[in-house]
């Protein structure tokens, strides 16, 4: 048995390939989705603040502070992965931190990370 790992259309499938000789038999694959971390959102978003969003999809790698801590503009809040380069997201502004999203979190486009206030 020989296992691969197959990607179609963005799904990752482990598959198992059983290697039968000289006959010419099928073989039936059956694959097995290999589960990413689902996005976890916290309690509902302030609706005062400043949101921080996300400029494009990816994963959370890591989160540099702490949920409610005071942040400086431009600090470094945490780090998101994509393409396999990682990309420090910045406060835009000075302020207490609300954190909206864990660490393996997978985002998309403008979600909301955190939010400033």
């Amino acid at each position: 048995m020989r296992n691969f790992v197959v990607t179609i259309d963005g799904k990752s499938y482990s598959v198992g390939v059983e290697e039968v000789g000289d006959n010419s038999e099928s073989v039936s694959i059956a694959p097995k989705t290999i589960e990413a971390p689902k996005p976890a959102q916290k309690a509902a978003v302030s609706a005062n603040g400043e949101k921080v969003l996300s400029p494009f999809p990816g994963l959370i790698k890591n989160i540099l502070v702490a949920d409610g801590a005071t942040v400086k503009k431009d600090q470094p809040v945490m780090v998101l992965e994509a393409m396999k380069m990682d990309n420090e997201i910045t406060a835009p502004c000075d302020g207490k931190i609300t954190i909206n999203v864990v660490k393996g979190a997978n985002v998309e486009t403008n979600a909301v990370l955190a939010v400033i206030g």
